[in-house]
């Protein structure tokens, strides 16, 4: 079986589990997990930031960023269709009591004129326009990575109105693979990032947050309030260190695998509309002799599995346990087709 409906599938390999099986642990609510405060230390400085603080999500991380940043009744501007916005449960309204400004982008990305636009003035009877979340790569943008330079546009523009910048990294080390921005430049621009372990780096479950030492201290709080203490977590975080470690560069194998099938894809008929692959995921839109739940359908039953994700659109994510010879396969049925 092919999977290709998300990078959250893979399993890991031996080396990671002997990594987790052999990983030192503590409570880690104490502070006392060494593996624990070992990758905690080493995510920070990978990005030159402070501290930052484990979970056992993305969401719990970007739900905890924004529960920090903000206070009830503030509004959080962001992309209509991030993740923040539309998979996080109603995160934002329910955790933190702020209400979102959505914006329409371009495959997921904002500008920082818009983000000028939507900042409310500072009357009693508007919303305090208080964060500004992006999210890269972006997942319903097809994998899209923003150009550094609109980002530091968009972070002017904070600091120009004492607005934070919060960043949803579950993808970025994609996106530093085939950008040439380093880490350090992205923890020198944003006042917290999440970055997450268990998509392309093949953890098993774990998410970090970066920020400041101030921020951090109050996100461990607000990650307790949430139920994200995890006590003997050092087993899952010595998975996070192989990941770490080991999975970084071969991101770009995910990546050139979507390109080839982009390349056969965008010549069938019932193909209307393809986003072209930057990073690992690839959307595109049918139609025809297909509808998205049709040909969803019709590559299950040739043992590869992928979602819809509209009426008409389809994703594929390409990841770690998805092999040269699979590709092969998948690229010899999309071509008889």
């Amino acid at each position: 079986m092919t999977d290709l409906r998300s990078d959250t599938v893979t399993r890991p390999n031996a080396a990671m589990l002997e990594a987790m099986m052999n990983a030192p642990t503590g409570d880690d609510v104490f502070g006392e997990d060494p593996t624990v405060n070992r990758l905690e230390a080493m995510a920070a400085a990978m990005f030159g930031m402070e501290a930052a603080v484990f979970c056992p999500s993305g969401t719990m991380t970007n739900q905890v960023a924004i529960r920090c940043h903000t206070q009830p009744g503030d509004e959080v501007i962001c992309e209509t269709l991030s993740h923040v916005y539309i998979y996080e449960g109603g995160g934002i309204a329910s955790n933190s009591g702020s209400q979102v400004k959505p914006v329409d982008g371009n495959r997921g990305r904002i500008t920082a004129e818009q983000v000028k636009a939507c900042i409310n003035p500072l009357f009693d009877y508007k919303a305090r326009t208080s964060l500004v979340c992006v999210e890269n790569t972006t997942n319903r943008g097809g994998g899209a990575c923003y150009d550094f330079a609109d980002l530091q546009d968009i972070k002017n523009v904070c600091l120009e109105n004492n607005l934070s910048f919060h960043l949803d990294g579950a993808r970025l080390w994609n996106a530093l693979v085939v950008k040439p921005e380093t880490r350090l430049q992205y923890g020198a621009l944003f006042d917290s990032i999440s970055i997450c372990l268990s998509k392309g780096l093949g953890a098993p479950a774990g998410s970090l947050l970066l920020g400041s030492r101030p921020f951090i201290s109050k996100a461990r709080r607000v990650r307790k309030v949430f139920g994200g203490g995890m006590r003997q977590s050092g087993f899952l975080a010595g998975a996070g260190i192989y990941a770490l470690e080991n999975n970084i560069d071969r991101l770009a194998k995910d990546h050139d695998a979507a390109r080839k099938v982009a390349d056969v894809l965008v010549k069938k008929d019932f193909v209307t509309d393809l986003l072209l692959p930057e990073t690992n995921i690839l959307i595109f839109e049918v139609g025809g002799r297909f509808t998205a739940a049709g040909l969803v359908s019709f590559l299950a039953s040739h043992d590869v599995l992928v979602i819809s994700i509209s009426p008409v659109q389809v994703r594929m994510v390409f990841h770690l346990d998805v092999t040269e010879e699979m590709i092969s396969r998948l690229l010899e049925l999309l071509a008889g087709m």
